[in-house]
């Protein structure tokens, strides 16, 4: 990993004095949020992690820090005229709330795909949002007609050295609160906030380790650095940094501060939204746990180490995260649905309930079926779903069930379970 030297900041748009500059800008604006050690995430990762959440600030994310340093930098004239910015929902919030404190009047435009818990809550600071496009991408073209039209100054979510200043806040934060960590492991979408934390990291400790997580399905960093091109696109957990175009800025700041990108899928999001919340007892979005996500992707290569992980954002939609709940309980065997075939008479049904009370599974769903044609005319099938400890609880389930003759099979897999 090569050093932050003063050569090298020079080609850099932003420096070390410019986030402490940042920091000052926002001091007692933007929650100093708290940097805490993780011990069930340790335990679930091998690594020692500790949590910057982020998601405690007044939107729920990083993002009050970059949105509030640029606003502030406007002259009279410009803030007369107002803001505008595009976004997929934090960047949009943020600059909403801070817009709305300072008086300058906002729009934003996000794509239409973004989560309505998002769009409300951008609303709700008075801005006027705009919905055009599928992604981040789509919404900048409407945000540029805008903007030349009415004479307003982007807000760039960010492609911006104020912008990036901001965010690179948190790290000054993190590394006075944990001086020895070996690396931190940020989010990373258009590069705003792994930039802005990697110059500060870096010129603090010139050894620490910076390592990008990025969605897999918008592999935009990953291809620019590797001159891959890797399909971009497609529905994403992590919508907050699901875009497709990297910063002009930030691009060479990852390229020379940043250790690594890893992919992570939708499976390793889902996991690592449910982790917070289950285990951390705190609400995650899917960029916002993006990090985790990479740890849980590649335990071995943090295995060990003491990694900070920052909670970028928590806004996500309440019926999402319900699901994501769900899908991992179906994971781990804890909830499990299966087909039986059954002697289609009397008693049938409460012998089967019975059998699985005493087993111990709690029963959460039962749809009796007769008219499939590939049982006898005297027969049924049974769709059943339970609640169970653990997978090996589930399998022993499965056992007793076949030991009856009921023939079970697991309906999320179709594999036979005798």
């Amino acid at each position: 990993m090569v050093p932050l030297t003063r050569r090298r900041e020079k080609t850099l748009r932003i420096t070390i004095k410019d986030i402490e500059a940042a920091r000052s800008v926002i001091k007692g604006a933007v929650l100093r949020t708290p940097m805490l050690l993780a011990p069930r995430l340790s335990a679930l990762t091998g690594a020692e992690v500790y949590v910057k959440y982020e998601n405690l600030q007044v939107t729920n994310s990083f993002k009050d820090r970059g949105a509030l340093v640029k606003l502030t930098s406007l002259s009279d004239t410009e803030r007369k005229r107002g803001v505008i910015a595009m976004s997929a929902g934090n960047h949009a919030q943020s600059v909403a709330y801070h817009a709305a404190r300072l008086g300058i009047p906002a729009t934003i435009v996000m794509p239409v795909t973004t989560p309505f818990v998002k769009v409300a809550a951008t609303r709700s600071h008075g801005a006027e949002v705009v919905l055009d496009g599928d992604t981040v991408a789509d919404a900048q073209a409407r945000c540029e007609r805008i903007q030349a039209e009415r004479g307003l100054t982007l807000v760039h979510p960010y492609d911006d050295p104020l912008i990036m200043a901001g965010q690179g806040t948190i790290a000054l934060e993190m590394l006075e609160d944990v001086t020895d960590l070996d690396s931190i492991v940020i989010p990373v979408g258009g590069g705003g906030l792994i930039s802005g934390n990697a110059i500060a990291a870096r010129a603090i400790n010139p050894n620490i380790e910076i390592v990008g997580a990025e969605a897999a399905l918008y592999p935009a960093v990953w291809n620019a650095l590797k001159g891959e091109n890797r399909p971009i696109g497609g529905p994403t957990l992590a919508e907050g940094i699901a875009v497709k175009n990297v910063g002009k800025l930030t691009l060479p700041v990852i390229r020379e501060l940043v250790a690594e990108i890893i992919l992570v899928d939708e499976a390793h999001l889902e996991r690592a939204v449910n982790a917070y919340l289950t285990l951390q007892k705190t609400m995650a979005e899917g960029a916002g746990a993006a990090g985790l996500a990479a740890l849980l992707a590649q335990p071995e290569r943090f295995k060990g180490k003491k990694v900070g992980l920052i909670l970028c954002g928590g806004n996500i939609d309440p019926r999402i995260l319900a699901s994501i709940m769900v899908r991992e309980l179906d994971r781990e065997s804890r909830i499990v649905s299966f087909r039986l075939t059954i002697p289609d008479r009397p008693g049938v049904l409460g012998l089967i309930a019975t059998k699985l009370g005493e087993l111990g599974a709690n029963i959460l769903e039962v749809d009796h079926r007769r008219l499939f044609l590939d049982v006898p005319a005297k027969g049924a099938k049974l769709d059943v779903t339970i609640e169970t400890r653990d997978a090996g609880h589930a399998a022993e389930i499965m056992k007793a069930l076949a030991a009856d003759n009921y023939h079970p099979v697991r309906i999320e897999t179709g594999n036979a379970m005798e």
